[in-house]
């Protein structure tokens, strides 16, 4: 039972980005959040479930 206030929300949550770093790692490029959520500096991450959400890509500009 969480007892932050307010509560960290799941880690299947939209915002689960915003629960609090448990720790950081910059210099290994990887910190792991509140809610078992491992955030990577290329924005990808890894959920608890071992499920991996891949950094969004962006397409190159093709108006020029």
């Amino acid at each position: 039972m969480c007892l932050h206030q307010p509560p960290r929300p799941p880690a299947d949550a939209k915002d689960h980005d915003s629960a609090r770093l448990s720790a950081t790692h910059p210099e290994q490029g990887w910190s792991p959040r509140r809610t078992a959520v491992v955030s990577f500096a290329d924005p990808g991450e890894l959920l608890p479930d071992r499920c991996a959400v891949p950094a969004p890509r962006t397409s190159p500009d093709r108006s020029a």
